[in-house]
């Protein structure tokens, strides 16, 4: 009895949310395994090709996350994502620079482009979405500036990172010819699970964390408990941009190559994974366990659709406006629920 009273109060709080969340996903999954088994669904493999091909999303929704539990939103993610690969394919093909110092210069750019926003949101005043509008176009506009055509990217040691395969020791089938084959992961999401374990800890257990709730929650609330409002949207924008980058760095792992129409409509797969996480788009409640989740739920679709063969990848996009608008939905039923509680 002890036991269900816990699971119902757990349930009735901000948690419910993420519980639809995983719930879902596990049922995709499970329906998964029952329309395509036979081709290999269930294999370790599959689902580690969901991160694989995810891993610049799950950093970005992470810190599209940050930012939406301050009650604040970011447009401009796809645009850096996009740039940050034309960055690095045109510093290392055009500029023969270095590997590490390129990336380092992808990195630090992130950081000064999310202070820039930051500023301009948190001191003065302006609307974030205007902000981040305006940062959207200097971005892509940017990206076409430094090349119109595309630049792939030869360099042998970042080929080599792209490439590393790092085997997992569970998880492995036998081959028709009798070998056993590993599961394998890239270099990006690795970089991606440790960002989102980060962010999480940050998020749960530290001061700062515990401030961008507040933000969100209530600003006229947090200034009374001491909250330094300011300081802590500066903040967020400022890692929210260090996560762009990242992202930007994670996605060109995979593809290799810097193009104009890169990443584009990024940010709003980021902003979809988040509220199917359990994000609110009114600030104050959110967690990067449910927006990994969330991400998760869009690789199950495309994976759906690869498996199939017949369907359309905008089928993706369909059933994904679909998810976002029945989470919007659940997310006022749930708003209301609390407000009349209180």
């Amino acid at each position: 009895m002890d036991l269900l009273k816990t699971a119902k109060k757990k349930l009735e709080g901000n948690n419910f949310l993420l519980f639809i969340t995983i719930a879902l996903f596990v049922v995709m999954y499970i329906i998964g395994i029952i329309l395509f088994g036979d081709r290999g669904f269930a294999r370790m493999q599959t689902f580690m090709n969901m991160l694989l091909d995810n891993a610049g999303l799950i950093i970005a929704a992470a810190g599209m996350t940050i930012i939406l539990i301050t009650g604040g939103i970011d447009i401009s993610v796809g645009s850096v994502v996009g740039l940050v690969c034309m960055m690095l394919a045109f510093f290392m093909e055009n500029m023969q620079m270095n590997v590490w110092l390129a990336i380092f210069l992808v990195l630090f750019f992130g950081v000064v482009f999310g202070a820039v926003q930051g500023w301009l949101v948190s001191y003065l005043k302006l609307q974030p979405f205007i902000v981040t509008l305006a940062g959207m176009f200097f971005c892509r506009g940017l990206t076409a500036m430094i090349s119109s055509a595309q630049i792939t990217i030869k360099n042998a040691t970042f080929l080599a990172m792209a490439n590393m395969n790092i085997t997992l020791p569970f998880g492995a089938v036998v081959n028709r010819r009798g070998v056993k084959l590993f599961p394998f992961i890239h270099p990006n999401v690795v970089i991606a699970l440790v960002a989102i374990i980060i962010v999480w800890y940050v998020c749960k257990y530290t001061k700062f964390g515990r401030n961008l709730f507040a933000v969100g929650g209530n600003e006229s609330s947090a200034l009374l408990m001491g909250v330094n409002v300011r300081r802590t949207k500066f903040i967020a924008y400022l890692i929210n941009g260090f996560l762009a980058a990242l992202a930007g760095l994670a996605f060109c792992l995979n593809t290799t190559s810097g193009f104009v129409e890169q990443a584009r409509g990024f940010e709003m797969e980021a902003i979809s994974a988040s509220v199917i996480g359990g994000t609110l788009l009114t600030g104050g409640v959110g967690t990067v366990v449910g927006t990994f989740f969330g991400v998760l739920i869009k690789a199950i679709i495309e994976t759906y659709i690869r498996f199939d063969g017949t369907l359309s990848s905008w089928w993706n996009k369909i059933v994904l406006s679909a998810l976002l608008c029945f989470f919007i939905v659940l997310q006022s039923v749930f708003t209301m629920i609390k407000a009349k509680k209180k």
